[in-house]
């Protein structure tokens, strides 16, 4: 999984806001707010990564079991399929 390009990630003051940019400015309808999970899996989406190897990031930053996060990654990558963020 890779994110689209056409895409960044913001932080303002304590929010992270997903932002388009060139060409996907006109096409995008909806502000995506993520929380600084989500906002650490998208940075971790920046070069290609599986839903494993994000839950092994995941459980390495916030000192866990990949098992106790898997479930939140496969939900952050459906909402991301659901958004059309990642690259085909």
């Amino acid at each position: 999984m890779k994110l689209k390009d056409g895409f960044m990630l913001k932080k303002i003051l304590d929010d992270y806001i997903v932002v388009p940019t060139g060409d996907n400015i006109v096409d995008f309808a909806v502000a995506v707010s993520l929380n600084e999970t989500g906002a650490f899996l998208w940075q971790q989406l920046e070069s290609e990564k599986n839903i494993y190897e994000l839950a092994d990031a995941l459980a390495a930053e916030y000192d866990v079991t990949p098992d106790e996060v898997i479930g939140d990654v496969v939900e952050f990558a459906d909402m991301l399929k659901t958004h059309n963020f990642l690259a085909q």
